[in-house]
Formats: C-alpha cells, structure tokens, sequence
C-alpha cells in the first residue's frame, strides 16, 4: 500500500489537513519516511515525491522535523481514537480487550506505512515535540490498563503484572506495522482476529 492509498477507505488520516498543497506533501513525507527512514529523507525528496519545488514545501512546513510532528500527531490522535471507541462499546473485559486490540492491530495493518512511520520516528522530534507525542502513547497505555486492571477484579484475567502485560499488548499490536504487507495472504481483519485471540490467551481470559 502507498502512502496515496493509505489516503482512502474508512479511516483517512489526512483529511483535516489543508490546503491540498500541504496535504499532498504530508502524504509525500509518509511515503518517503516509510521507504527510506526519517534521517536518510531530504525536503527535496518530500517535494519531488509531491510534484512540487523544494521551495514549495517551505510555505507549509518550516522544517522536516515539522512535517514530522504533524504525521505523528494526527496519527497518534487516530490511533488512539480507535483504540478508546474499541474499548468504550461496552460487554466484559474479555470483549472490550478482544475489540481493543482486534481494532488497533487492524489500523496498524491498514495505515501500516503510516503506522511505521509514528511509531518508530520518535526518536527524530524535538524533545518538545517529543513530549507530546508520549503523552498521547500513555493514554493508549491507560486504555488497555483499565481493561486489564476490570478483567483482574471480575476474576476474567490471571494478570500479575498490569503494566508489564499492557507494555506487552501494545508492543504486539504496534509491531504490525513493522512487518504487514498488504500483498500478503492475511487481511487486516484477518490478522486482528488473530492477536486479540493471541492476547486473550496472554491474559488467561476465560470463555
């Protein structure tokens, strides 16, 4: 899946950002970011990517870092937006997990170039931008803790650790990203059926 791909279907990442301009040079910067990684991307690749001058880009983002920050912050704010839908519908614990991870494994897989790219860049903002960006991780983290702390107190889940087993949930579901192709022969869908049997099975959930 390309970055203009990852544009289309239910969830559209970039539809907030205007103008066109800006927008098509963000979906270029995912792209980019994606194939060659953060630091071995240049504005010139972004805007050539973009069909625009190097010049161009400057106009809407004063920095790469910039373009950056964006991508991770709407990411960051869809990927958790889907995670508390999931776990906010309501049932047992047991179901709230299943629907928790089964649907943020499935925007991992989805958006996974997106995805690789908000994930695994942190280390290249600012320390500012930074800071924001782990505030919003902690609150995917206090999601899926209070669903495993609810399924410890209804006796659904044998968890010992409430934050290791979390730490664990969530790197399982992220690392998708790293590794789905949408060439392969399991769905998005397919594949968060899967995990959230797989964490079911982690946390001893009872039928």
């Amino acid at each position: 899946m390309t970055a203009a791909e990852e544009t289309t279907g239910e969830d559209m990442p970039w539809d907030e950002v205007v103008p066109e301009a800006a927008r098509k040079l963000l979906v270029a910067a995912v792209a980019a970011f994606a194939e060659r990684g953060y630091h071995a991307t240049t504005t010139r690749d972004i805007a050539g990517r973009a069909g625009m001058s190097p010049a161009a880009l400057y106009i809407h983002y004063k920095t790469k870092e910039e373009l950056l920050h964006r991508i991770s912050r709407i990411g960051h704010d869809r990927a958790l937006a889907v995670l508390t839908a999931a776990s906010e519908r309501g049932g047992t614990p047991s179901e709230r997990l299943a629907g928790a991870v089964s649907s943020f494994v499935r925007w991992h897989a989805g958006r996974h170039d997106t995805a690789r790219v908000v994930q695994y860049e942190l280390d290249a903002l600012s320390d500012e931008h930074r800071t924001e960006i782990v505030g919003l991780r902690r609150r995917s983290d206090a999601v899926v803790r209070e669903i495993l702390r609810d399924g410890v107190e209804t006796g659904e889940f044998d968890v010992p650790d409430v934050p290791g087993t979390t730490l664990a949930v969530l790197s399982l579901c992220i690392d998708v990203a790293r590794w789905f192709n949408i060439r392969g022969h399991r769905t998005p869908e397919e594949v968060g059926e899967l995990y959230a049997d797989l964490v079911l099975r982690m946390v001893s959930a009872r039928p």
